[in-house]
């Protein structure tokens, strides 16, 4: 009797198993048909993201094959109405996300990213001291013409007549590099021409004798050159010379960033530095001199100081005060290699300042 009850059991239990498996295994099937037949699901989820997580996959799966992935919230019907709400505000966050980001990547510019081929840099906002930009701020390099602003600045400490003749001598031509000039010797002018001239075209005969007929002769004057550099706190500097010909006359980016801003309080020298071009009476004769620096000449720079410098040890250098982004600023960029690429440096330092300015404007609103 055990025995029959046992094996009744064993068959029931069987029987039990056998039934559950199709059941089991048809809804596996009609699901796998469903995901087939249901093409246009697949269109469904190429639609964006914030379309799929508004509606349920019925709804979305029906309204696809009708309606464009983006209307499928907004054609949805009532009792979907909470999740077409969700589905713009996610779009809409979604958007503003996206611009933040476009904003970010403006005003977040690493500056050392800016590929400057200057060895030298220096950008700093007078407004409030801060250093905007560098790049080995504090290595001591030859200035070249650069040391025209002191040469400048000297003169007119000295409260020198502007209006008295000098003459250029054969002390004033250059022994160094033999560089050409368009000043002769024996050519006379005031020291006012002579001064635009160093400022503007970077001569080095002005200069020269700018600095030989100072009060004392040359010594003294390189002796007010050393002790205005050291007034102004411009400790890794030392001049040998008024033109900047000699390699021995060096400063770090920080030190001019100092003199550019001390040459800026001067009027003669924001005026003379930042003259296109101008025409100069020399022995009786009329002569047009331009602006070392391109930039002087653009509609797009506003510039208050101006000077550049070239000698070989030096490579090509630029200072500059000007306003950028609405911003006074003192840039100051030295020893580049290639005849425009101060130009070029200038520029994308411009350009830097006002995509930053630009987002951060754009920010507020």
């Amino acid at each position: 009797m055990k025995h029959r009850l046992k094996t009744a059991l064993l068959v029931v239990a069987l029987l039990g198993i056998a039934a559950q498996t199709p059941l089991s295994a048809a809804p596996v099937k009609k699901a796998e048909q469903q995901t087939v037949k249901k093409g246009p699901v697949k269109a469904a989820a190429k639609a964006p993201s914030s379309a799929k997580s508004a509606t349920s996959k019925s709804t979305s799966r029906s309204a696809a094959t009708k309606q464009p992935s983006r209307k499928v919230a907004a054609k949805a019907p009532s009792g979907k109405s909470a999740s077409a709400g969700a589905v713009k505000k996610t779009s809409i966050a979604h958007e503003s996300s996206r611009k933040l980001v476009r904003h970010a990547v403006l005003t977040d510019i690493d500056p050392g990213r800016l590929a400057l081929y200057s060895a030298s840099a220096l950008v700093i906002d007078q407004s409030n001291g801060q250093v905007m930009l560098e790049k080995h701020p504090d290595m001591v390099v030859p200035i070249a013409s650069i040391s025209k602003l002191m040469t400048a600045m000297v003169v007119l400490d000295a409260k020198l007549d502007l209006q008295e003749l000098i003459a250029i001598g054969d002390e004033d031509v250059d022994g160094l590099k033999g560089t050409r000039s368009r000043l002769p010797v024996g050519t006379t002018m005031t020291r006012e021409a002579a001064m635009l001239l160093a400022l503007m075209s970077s001569e080095n005969r002005a200069a020269h004798a700018l600095g030989r007929h100072y009060p004392g002769g040359m010594h003294a004057f390189v002796q007010a050159m050393n002790k205005k550099a050291h007034a102004l706190g411009m400790y890794h500097s030392r001049f040998d010379e008024p033109t900047g010909l000699s390699s021995n006359n060096v400063s770090t980016a920080h030190d001019l960033a100092r003199m550019v801003a001390a040459a800026a309080r001067y009027p003669e020298i924001r005026s003379y530095s930042t003259t296109a071009e101008a025409k100069v009476e020399l022995n009786g004769r009329i002569r047009d001199f331009h602006n070392t620096n391109a930039l002087v000449r653009s509609d797009t720079w506003e510039i208050g100081v101006s000077k550049t410098g070239y000698i070989s040890e030096a490579g090509r250098c630029l200072v500059m005060q000007a306003r950028v982004a609405d911003k006074p600023v003192v840039i100051v960029l030295l020893d580049s290699q290639g005849k425009m690429t101060r130009v070029g440096d200038a520029n994308r330092i411009k350009r830097w300042m006002e995509s930053a300015g630009l987002a951060v404007e754009r920010r507020r609103v």
